[in-house]
């Protein structure tokens, strides 16, 4: 996935208890990297979903790159990092994220991350206040908040039956069509903004060896939760992002979210003519909004 990254983006790696994570950062020109450890860090997580990995933020953390230490992994089961063939549940990405982060950085980080990443970097917060600066997080969801189901688009019997699992991600993520459809149907408010590199992108992310297991863990529900319950206990200072044509996770669950904990999120941005990735379909925007705060 290397060539889906900025110039002078390079690749590192990073172990964790269930395999290497591969993170993105600055390595050579046009960036200045002469002490690069001293500058804080600023790490950009990737949502869930067929195809999904640190490309999503691609196009903004390139503008962030001469103040911070940029850290853009692949989530373990996805992009390039390790796929190991399991069961996903929570635990193993409160786990993984908290390994790379205590390996990755010696002081409090700031977090950019979107949709079920965001909601798990909630509970991350709440358990380990201590390793986190400042959260801007985009579409926050626990995929189940206020015990409403957002996620699930076919029944669980038919995920789980045997060799259908297969054919169900093999024709709705590991090819073009089906990725470019999804991407515009579900992801993206104005098709038009999707780009060939977008789908490129996806489509090569969903056809790693055993790229199934996590994609198959997010749609039969296995990684959900109730973030309501868990958005009171938040003491991290925060800011919600929100695009307004949000599909899954709609802006009114946002609103509601927010309220729930009006003194550490600061601010509610909604964000016109966006979906649920308002950071890739309308970048510099994105960036505007977001450089307010870092």
């Amino acid at each position: 996935m290397l060539k889906f990254q900025p110039p002078g983006f390079g690749q590192k790696v990073i172990q964790t208890s269930l395999g290497s994570m591969v993170y993105y950062t600055q390595t050579n020109k046009p960036w200045k990297i002469d002490n690069l450890d001293k500058l804080p860090p600023l790490l950009f997580l990737h949502n869930f979903g067929g195809g999904a990995s640190s490309f999503e933020w691609s196009k903004v953390y390139p503008a962030f790159v001469n103040k911070y230490r940029i850290l853009a992994p692949d989530l373990i089961g996805w992009g390039e990092s390790d796929h190991p063939v399991k069961e996903y549940k929570i635990e193993d990405y409160l786990t993984t994220i908290s390994e790379f982060i205590h390996k990755s950085c010696d002081q409090p980080i700031t977090v950019v991350a979107s949709s079920l990443t965001a909601g798990l970097i909630v509970r991350l917060a709440i358990s380990q206040p201590e390793l986190f600066k400042a959260l801007y997080l985009v579409s926050p969801s626990g995929f189940n908040d206020f015990g409403q189901g957002a996620g699930r688009r076919l029944p669980l019997p038919l995920i789980n039956t045997p060799f259908l699992d297969d054919l169900i991600y093999g024709l709705g993520a590991e090819n073009e069509v089906a990725v470019s459809n999804f991407l515009q149907s579900f992801l993206f408010a104005n098709p038009e903004r999707l780009t060939q590199e977008i789908v490129d992108a996806y489509l090569t992310s969903a056809q790693k060896p055993n790229a199934k297991f996590a994609a198959l863990a997010f749609l039969k529900g296995d990684l959900y939760f109730d973030l309501s319950l868990y958005i009171p206990q938040l003491k991290v200072t925060t800011v919600f992002y929100w695009g307004e044509a949000a599909q899954f996770t709609n802006i009114e669950l946002g609103e509601r979210l927010a309220e729930l904990n009006k003194e550490v999120i600061r601010d509610f941005q909604a964000i016109a003519n966006t979906g649920i990735l308002p950071h890739l379909e309308m970048p510099g925007v994105f960036i505007g909004l977001l450089s307010q705060y870092i």
